[in-house]
């Protein structure tokens, strides 16, 4: 007569104080793509992931501390069952449209900003082009990783971070040089040129709103959108604070704060093992 052994499954509840975009939920996704995972739910707004597994679950947090995004252990308990995500073919057709659309409105905002920005000599601009192209390299690795194997998910991962490392760079390093040049950015290209990005990403909202309920990645989705629209607002802001002033000096900490802020993503993507 057999022995009959009922497999065991973890569920862990992780805290991760920095996760607050779906950018860092693909960088988690990567940082896991090694371990034997069954199932993983993104809680983006309380800053929560439960990932159902069968490993260890010191040697799941040992993935996620490279991130920087200061993951803890919350709780942890032994279930019989893997949680069923089940999702149609055509749910799937339909989320991964919206992604689709996403990728192809931030990366035609990249193209705009980036020479709307260098004519009028404005660092913000060229910066939030960047952070746009940030977006749309993360949408982009996810379309492409679906499907894929571990290790091209991880090497799909890391060529969008080393093309935004070099990017950030480049934005830290132009602004850089319109301060010590002393340029002076043209204002009205600043802020019209933000109200049409700011458009853009409303559209993006639109289409999201849509499927934000459809599951905790679109809900992630939404969040990311709505913080893209408050960059677009703080250079406006910062367009406006040009003119007011006859100043250069908020064109560039706008741009040195967005440069810094695609630099820690890509850092954080560089991490990824």
């Amino acid at each position: 007569m057999g022995i009959n052994h009922k497999t065991v499954f973890i569920e862990t509840t992780f805290l991760v104080p920095a996760m607050d975009c779906p950018s860092e939920e693909q960088m988690i996704r990567m940082a896991l793509s090694s371990l034997v995972t069954h199932s993983m739910s993104f809680d983006i707004p309380n800053r929560k992931v439960v990932i159902c597994h069968s490993e260890d679950p010191i040697r799941v947090l040992e993935k996620l501390l490279p991130l920087n995004f200061g993951a803890s252990i919350q709780s942890n308990k032994s279930i019989d069952s893997v949680p069923t995500q089940f999702k149609n073919n055509e749910e799937v057709a339909r989320e991964r449209q919206v992604l689709i659309w996403l990728l192809a409105l931030n990366g035609a905002m990249f193209f705009v900003e980036i020479i709307a920005g260098w004519l009028a000599q404005s660092a913000g601009l060229m910066a939030d082009a960047l952070d746009m192209f940030a977006d749309a390299a993360v949408y982009g690795v996810a379309l492409y990783a679906v499907g894929k194997a571990a290790s091209n998910k991880l090497k799909a991962a890391k060529l969008a971070g080393v093309v935004e490392l070099f990017l950030a760079v480049g934005a830290i390093w132009r602004t850089t040089y319109q301060i010590y040049t002393g340029a002076q950015p043209e204002a009205n290209t600043m802020i019209w040129i933000s109200v049409l990005a700011l458009a853009v990403n409303v559209a993006c909202l639109f289409l999201i709103s849509k499927r934000k309920n459809d599951g905790v990645h679109m809900r992630a989705s939404y969040i990311f959108s709505a913080n893209d629209v408050l960059a677009n607002i703080g250079v406006i802001i910062a367009g406006v604070l040009v003119a007011w002033f006859n100043s250069p000096i908020p064109d560039w900490i706008i741009g040195l704060a967005i440069g810094f802020l695609v630099l820690s993503g890509a850092i954080r993507i560089l991490r990824l093992k």
